[in-house]
């Protein structure tokens, strides 16, 4: 039976967590027929920008491409096989981080962009919205087609938009979007004292 949507889908904690936090998850049955108007996709944008950043040096950059026209385009076409279902998405929003003249700036960076890809995923779940990070893309791909500079490293792509019908959703998708949610337990997670003793 193909799930419509998949139930189960908020995190099991052990205690109450923000309820946008907990209601985000990576669908990858998107609305072909959504469309993201300009103020949904700034505000998501703008709670990247407003993600934590190490030193305040600000690192992250974002190309954008809503479906549609050629960026959104562009980017389709570095995506792996396995993250063709993201065409469907109302966007593509490749992250990319500067990473500086040092190993340690390049770190923290990453780190960065990381942050920013969660502030951007918790926004999109309060509006409504999906959204899936993707690591599998063609790196060297994306920086012909963008030119983008040497230093500035291409992250994720990520598909944002609003949830599609699972009724038509390829079964293969159907079937991996229905499989429950599963984190290890915090103990083996969050340590005290010594490496490996749970810290609840």
């Amino acid at each position: 039976m193909v799930p419509n949507p998949p139930a189960d889908r908020d995190a099991d904690t052990r205690v109450p967590i923000h309820a946008h936090l907990a209601a985000r998850w990576s669908p990858r049955a998107f609305d072909p027929a959504a469309v993201l108007d300009d103020d949904a996709l700034t505000a998501l944008l703008e709670a990247a920008r407003w993600a934590a950043t190490w030193g305040g040096r600000q690192p992250v950059r974002f190309l954008v491409g809503r479906r549609g026209d050629s960026t959104f385009g562009a980017l389709a076409e570095v995506l792996r096989r396995g993250n063709s279902y993201a065409r469907a998405a109302s966007a593509l929003i490749l992250v990319c981080a500067d990473e500086g003249e040092d190993e340690r700036t390049a770190r923290y960076a990453a780190l960065d962009a990381g942050a920013a890809i969660a502030n951007l995923s918790v926004e999109a779940v309060s509006r409504g919205l999906i959204t899936h990070p993707m690591a599998g893309f063609y790196v060297d791909a994306a920086r012909e087609a963008f030119a983008i500079p040497g230093g500035v490293l291409p992250l994720a792509v990520v598909a944002v938009g609003r949830l599609g019908d699972y009724a038509t959703a390829d079964d293969a998708i159907a079937e991996r979007d229905s499989q429950p949610r599963v984190r290890l337990p915090l103990e083996q997670v969050a340590f005290t004292e010594t490496w490996g003793h749970p810290a609840f």
